[in-house]
């Protein structure tokens, strides 16, 4: 075999490998993508609960009315 076909082979199995990184390149992003958009919708929903869970002040200010709440009935 010729030397020139020996490198003619040689660039072209380079050529080929470069060719499969790049789409396997270009899938794997492909897949972050999916991820990232799974991770931004189950950030929203996160958020969204914490916004309805009551904050420390607002579950003493409830544990005060239930007291009052018992105070009174016992009265009653």
């Amino acid at each position: 075999m010729s030397d020139a076909k020996m490198l003619q082979l040689l660039l072209d199995g380079q050529t080929s490998i470069k060719k499969e990184l790049r789409e396997g390149f270009k899938s794997v992003g492909l897949r972050f993508d999916e991820v990232d958009k799974r991770i931004d919708k189950l950030g929203l929903q996160i958020a969204r609960l914490e916004d309805d869970a009551p904050t420390v002040e607002e579950f003493e200010d409830l544990e005060k009315k239930v007291v009052k709440i018992q105070k009174n009935l016992v009265l009653d």
